[in-house]
């Protein structure tokens, strides 16, 4: 596992992307009634923070001048209760927000995974499962500051700010404008702060796709790195990779902690310059002292939204990389998917017509060339030949995995391309060499094949290709945990259940790709009738490398060169002594140290 695959990073986009934050939002839509009332909440503790300067004012220049005691208590009394009630509406609007903002993750969670799963083989050919998995959660999850404080921070910060300056305007045009003098500076400066900052959290945010992936690896691979004892090395690489991550991180946060201290800054100067006017004014009698004193209440006031703004923006430049990952696989398109007005395959008979086939998985090297067959309903199908000739790729094409370079694929004369992707599979069985098991029961692992099954089916599944015996003597028989991706069992047990799970599905066209490669000699002849059964009745592709398994095939097809080389039963392919017959000599010549052919 070279480190430098998992370095290997996407390509960043320089500007901020207006229109990814426009979509981001977007997804306040529906819960645009909750935003209403967390806005009204957000109103009334506005009005009140507002209120506060000019209280002092009041107090100051009215009831402490004038020594009114009484008035001074009344008016203390009504900013408490005023303050109160502001934060109980502040409390309330941040767990309304979060609740929704909790939402909006759920729903953008579940869009992504849903999409994830109508994408192409391609996509996940490409792709690490631990950066996929990076997307779905990590990037995910980055995003919940961002919508909770959109709502409950940003929108009343910009309220404040306007309201506070129209307010300092209105008392002393002159004092406001030295009071904004130095917003213009900080303004440039944060610009291009944010151009540094916005690259650098990208980076980080694919460093740590790339520890995802290569941890996901590692840890799904754990036997073959503990067989080869390969602790070591891996631990090596996972310290290499966790250090560019960590340098990522810290040279994003050092630019990041550049905001703050220019809000302080630019805070710290527009305070010491209102002072200093304010005081001259206050000397040429153009101002009173509650009027000064109002003012630097209302400029402090003015900073810290202008502070809570900047922190917002750091958090939409830290997390903006994240949504324009989400983004970027949500807007991937299937490379398979129906057609306009693609209509349901009707009940499947069998027929299969490959009619001048072309497929190459890239453009550069081509699989299959000028491909043709037709296979009658109920036909058992071998496909043999090198490995790497194009077997799998044929079972690929009649289950629209991939879709053709040319040509067409048709089932019952249907053309595949023209039918629901769904109408077509749910009547493809199809069981692959690597057997794959979900977390569950083996009893769930069984009826993955048939949702609706009852555990009469199950057993009667299991009992056919010769699973029950060895599944009843599990801990807890069907309901028996098999781990994640059966790691309990056997391979030879995964593929049984696997067996059992193909056959509960009933399909019309079967699909085998090695079926027995994981089954003993002994366990292979026991279950042939469970196979045979199986078969029956249906139009079977069975691909084996172990050729005793297809000798009883209706048709066996060897595929090399890009093409079907030679094609008939097994007796017909002995005696013409080509291809196939070198095959099964090579395979068959010695046995046990005996020569049987």
């Amino acid at each position: 596992m070279p480190v430098n695959n998992f370095r290997k990073d996407e390509n960043l986009k320089e500007t901020v992307n207006i229109k990814v934050v426009m979509r981001l939002f977007s997804y306040l839509k529906p819960y645009i009634r909750t935003v209403i009332k967390v806005l009204i909440l957000i109103g009334i503790v506005i009005f009140v923070e507002l209120l506060n300067p000019y209280f002092m004012k009041v107090g100051i220049d009215t009831y402490i001048s004038n020594s009114d005691v009484k008035g001074l208590l009344i008016l203390g009394s009504i900013m408490a209760f005023a303050n109160f009630a502001a934060m109980i509406c502040a409390k309330y609007r941040i767990l309304i927000m979060s609740g929704v903002s909790n939402k909006i993750l759920l729903s953008l969670r579940q869009q992504l995974y849903n999409h994830i799963q109508k994408l192409s083989f391609n996509f996940f050919d490409n792709r690490s499962v631990g950066k996929i998995l990076a997307r779905i959660v990590g990037d995910v999850n980055a995003l919940n500051e961002l919508f909770t404080n959109s709502i409950t921070n940003l929108i009343p910060d910009l309220i404040k700010m306007v309201v506070i300056a129209i307010i300092m305007f209105s008392m002393n045009y002159k004092l406001a404008l030295v009071s904004f003098s130095t917003l213009p500076i900080l303004f440039v400066l944060m610009f291009l702060v944010q151009i540094v900052s916005r690259k650098r959290w990208q980076i980080e945010r694919k460093k740590t796709s790339n520890l995802n992936a290569y941890s996901h690896e590692n840890f799904s691979g754990i036997k073959v790195v503990q067989g080869f004892n390969g602790e070591q090395k891996t631990r090596r690489t996972f310290r290499e990779l966790l250090n560019d991550q960590r340098i990522a991180f810290v040279r994003a946060v050092r630019m990041n902690d550049m905001f703050w201290p220019l809000v302080e800054l630019s805070w710290g100067g527009g305070t010491v310059l209102v002072f200093w006017y304010g005081l001259r004014l206050l000397n040429a009698d153009e101002i009173t002292i509650g009027v000064l004193v109002a003012f630097t209440s209302y400029i402090s006031m003015f900073w810290v939204p202008v502070m809570n703004i900047s922190n917002f923006y750091n958090i939409l430049i830290t997390n903006l990389a994240g949504a324009e990952r989400i983004f970027e696989i949500m807007d991937i398109k299937p490379d398979i998917k129906d057609c306009e007005n693609a209509d349901l395959m009707p009940r499947i008979k069998g027929n299969v017509e490959f009619r001048n086939i072309t497929f190459g998985y890239d453009k550069s090297q081509t699989v299959l060339q000028n491909v043709n067959f037709y296979i009658n309903e109920g036909e058992t199908v071998a496909l043999v030949g090198p490995t790497g000739a194009g077997k799998t790729t044929i079972i690929n094409l009649i289950s629209r995995f991939y879709e053709t370079s040319r040509g067409k694929v048709l089932i019952d004369g249907l053309d595949v391309t023209k039918v629901t992707l769904e109408s077509l599979r749910s009547q493809l069985g199809i069981m692959l060499q690597d057997t794959f098991l979900f977390s569950g029961t083996v009893k769930d692992n069984i009826r993955y094949g048939k949702l609706d099954a009852s555990n009469e089916e199950i057993i009667e599944a299991a009992k056919t290709v010769c699973a029950h015996d060895f599944i009843k003597k599990l801990p807890d028989g069907y309901d028996t945990d098999v781990n994640e991706r059966g790691s309990r069992l056997s391979a030879g047990q995964r593929q049984l259940i696997a067996f059992a799970r193909v056959l509960l599905a009933n399909p019309r066209i079967l699909i085998l790709d090695e079926a027995t490669a994981s089954i003993d000699t002994y366990t292979e002849k026991s279950i042939q009738q469970g196979i045979q059964n199986l078969l029956e009745g249906r139009t079977s592709f069975v691909i084996a490398h172990r050729l005793s398994t297809i000798q009883n095939s209706d048709r066996i097809m060897v595929i090399d060169d890009k093409g079907i080389k030679e094609e008939g039963t097994h007796e017909e392919l002995i005696n013409k002594k080509g291809m196939y017959y070198e095959l099964f000599i090579s395979q068959f010549k010695f046995l046990d140290g005996r020569e049987v052919m």
